[in-house]
């Protein structure tokens, strides 16, 4: 183990993807948007409330000068910035695509204040994919960001939709990835999958959010998108995917299985486009014993590290990758490498 900063800064580089941030004025631009909200029960007020509480980690998101003394301590080099949701659901497409271009231009503020210890991933809106995908040229080609993070569905449609081709058309042409992040599923979904009388509703709401639903919502939408056709369509198309791939990697050999190119009609099995233009990241989830197995199924070179911060609290996540079992050369790709070929950074 080692142990202070500057041994470890001299010893390996670190940068992290999946890193988030907010700032005031992207908070008042929602607020001012979000409309009159439905009424909820006295049990989905206190769920709702303590769901925030965690899901909103206020001072660790806004506070920029605390952010840089959490990578010194951990070590990390650089952080990849992004926001996890942006616009409200009573958005125009108008209202919401000038909000993403004011979020968009207040990252790159962020990263000319600190140069050199932070990335940027362009937050999006999908109601108008046209304009997405124009608005990721922008942040690619003129503020030097090295992708765009999707939270969640939008408004109930999967990205696997033709309607969402023109940002994916974009993205391959601009050779940067899409980092798929979970966000809030539908209320109905939560319902029908995850409520039960036999525990609260504050359960309910975990389970269907961090706990598990969330998860396997995110590895829905890349396993529809992979069934769709995009990697044929689009063939340097890249995504990321995190919580050590929401589960889809555990199940890569059953759907080829049953998801076979016979019925697919996909030029190659599902498993390939996967492991090809798919890369994993923990999400600040330390478990050696994923690590492990992910760099077995998909390779040191498609994992690229994250801590998921501020939403996850890290013990010494620089040692957690050191000190684990894996070849010099698989933390070398994992701490920094895979991030430099992919994004540039």
């Amino acid at each position: 183990m080692v142990d202070t900063i500057g041994e470890r800064k001299t010893l390996m580089r670190i940068i992290t993807v999946e890193e988030h941030y907010t700032d005031r004025r992207i908070m008042d631009a929602n607020d001012a948007l979000a409309g009159e909200r439905p009424p909820m029960s006295p049990e989905q007020q206190r769920a709702m409330s303590f769901l925030t509480s965690r899901a909103f980690p206020g001072p660790q998101l806004l506070d920029f000068e605390r952010r840089l003394a959490f990578m010194d301590e951990q070590g990390v080099d650089v952080q990849v910035l992004s926001l996890t949701s942006t616009v409200g659901e009573n958005a125009s497409a108008q209202e919401a695509a000038e909000i993403c271009r004011m979020a968009n231009d207040i990252t790159r503020q962020h990263m000319d204040e600190y140069p050199g210890r932070f990335g940027g991933f362009a937050t999006l809106h999908l109601m108008d994919p046209v304009d997405a995908a124009e608005e990721l040229r922008r942040c690619v080609e003129d503020l030097g960001f090295c992708g765009a993070l999707l939270a969640g569905r939008q408004r109930g449609r999967f990205y696997s939709e033709p309607e969402f081709l023109p940002l994916f058309e974009a993205a391959a042409e601009l050779g940067v990835p899409l980092s798929f992040h979970p966000a809030f599923i539908p209320r109905e979904v939560q319902e029908a999958y995850y409520m039960s009388d036999s525990y609260s509703f504050v359960v309910s709401a975990e389970l269907a959010s961090a706990g598990y639903g969330w998860h396997s919502e995110v590895g829905i939408q890349v396993a529809r998108l992979i069934l769709s056709g995009v990697f044929d369509r689009f063939p340097t198309l890249s995504f990321i995917s995190g919580h050590w791939g929401e589960t889809i990697p555990a199940f890569l050999e059953r759907m080829d299985n049953i998801l076979d190119q016979g019925i697919t009609h996909l030029e190659q099995p599902f498993s390939e486009y996967y492991k090809e233009h798919v890369y994993v990241t923990p999400s600040g989830i330390m478990s050696h014993d994923q690590l492990g197995y992910i760099v077995k199924v998909m390779g040191a070179d498609h994992v690229i590290y994250s801590l998921d911060y501020p939403y996850v609290e890290v013990g010494d996540s620089y040692s957690f990758l050191m000190d684990s079992d894996l070849t010099a050369e698989a933390k070398e790709l994992i701490a920094h490498g895979n991030a430099e070929r992919l994004l540039h950074v």
